[in-house]
């Protein structure tokens, strides 16, 4: 079978590579063409026909700026399934653009799968009519998704979390604490555990904040996980002076040994729960409170963290824009800090979130919907 995959970013190469490899198993004869990164061109054999580097818009401005190559790459990709006529077509999140070339697909009659669900349920809800019309099969990395788009009219698949797998690999060679302090030269004092995120702002927004709410807690060491993204240099710029080491390559490790984790929102926030180490999340932004309430009023859902949107309950603090602040952070970690109620009641949340995430590997488990569906009726 001949499979054409997109993926815009570097999570969706990842994610993508894993299920190539999870078709190849049950599909030996597999031949994939895809956009993409380098660890899908290791599983194809073939170099991308574009590199998600050079997809890499975001933002409206961002997008209108570079609107002449954006429809470029709709071109190229358009063309590339005119002359391949793949089997079928998967696509990887991304949807502003996988939905165009969605459309184009099965308007030629090509299976469309799309695996890992655009976060729709967050905002731009609009696009549920453009998957119902257009994707065959949706593939759900997240329990409460297939529920939602049901809801709307359209049957998905929850196949499992990605995360689930990743964090349960990486668990198997953890050093223990001595080993692992050992290592990277801290102390034996208890650690507090930073991860500040990826992107130049919201280090920029965040990391003070974290670190000045941790500096109430000299008893505790305080270190950063570095991103692999961010020099060395911003991470000195922001601590303006502080000794405070940051660690790369490290960051599952850290957070297991930590006591508490303070994590900017995001798949972090899944990690540290995955790890079991309580957390505060904490997303700064610009701080204001006239845009929460803009947000707010733009996002549905109770909840932003996946914690507490996968079990539908407040299991972990979100600390939001003008809610984040040095006293609000500190407030919920000299909570977790102790072996407090509100502690236990973290841990037992955990265990609830793991339960409704169970232990399927996603990308078996797609790969073989997928090549069901293939199969001659």
């Amino acid at each position: 079978m001949k499979y054409f995959l997109i993926a815009g970013e570097a999570s969706g190469d990842l994610h993508a590579s894993h299920l190539m490899a999870s078709i190849k198993h049950e599909d030996p004869q597999a031949e994939f063409r895809f956009l993409g990164g380098d660890l899908m061109e290791a599983q194809a054999g073939v170099s991308p026909i574009i590199h998600y580097r050079d997809m890499a818009y975001m933002g409206f401005m961002d997008v209108v700026k570079h609107l002449g190559k954006i429809l470029g790459f709709l071109g190229t990709a358009r063309r590339a399934i005119d002359e391949w006529q793949p089997e079928a077509l998967i696509l990887v999140d991304y949807p502003s653009f996988n939905l165009k070339v969605a459309k184009y697909a099965h308007n030629l009659g090509i299976p469309v799968h799309y695996f890992i669900s655009p976060k729709v349920w967050v905002w731009k809800e609009w696009r549920v009519k453009d998957i119902r019309r257009y994707v065959d099969h949706m593939y759900c990395i997240l329990p409460f998704e297939p529920d939602w788009y049901q809801e709307r009219g359209y049957k998905a698949t929850y196949v499992g979390n990605p995360t689930v797998q990743e964090v349960a690999q990486a668990s198997k060679d953890f050093p223990d604490f001595a080993h692992f302090i050992d290592q990277n030269g801290l102390s034996d004092r208890p650690i507090i555990a930073v991860l500040p995120g990826s992107r130049v702002r919201e280090i920029r927004d965040n990391l003070p904040l974290m670190l000045e709410a941790s500096a109430r807690h000299p008893e505790y060491q305080v270190v950063i996980a570095g991103a692999p993204s961010i020099t060395d240099e911003l991470y000195h710029d922001v601590l303006g002076g502080k000794s405070v080491p940051v660690l790369r390559d490290a960051t599952y490790p850290l957070v297991h040994h930590a006591r508490v984790a303070l994590v900017t929102s995001g798949t972090a926030t899944l990690e540290t729960a995955l790890l079991g180490t309580p957390q505060v999340a904490c997303y700064r932004f610009n701080g204001s409170k006239w845009s929460y309430n803009f947000y707010r009023r733009l996002l549905s859902g109770k909840y932003v963290t996946l914690p507490n949107l996968i079990t539908d309950e407040p299991v972990i603090p979100e600390l939001l824009m003008h809610l984040c602040t040095v006293e609000s952070i500190d407030e919920h970690l000299t909570e977790l800090l102790g072996d407090t109620p509100v502690r236990a009641a973290m841990l037992d949340g955990y265990k609830r979130l793991a339960d409704r995430l169970g232990t399927n590997v996603c990308t078996a488990t797609a790969a073989h919907l997928i090549s069901e569906s293939l199969r001659p009726r």
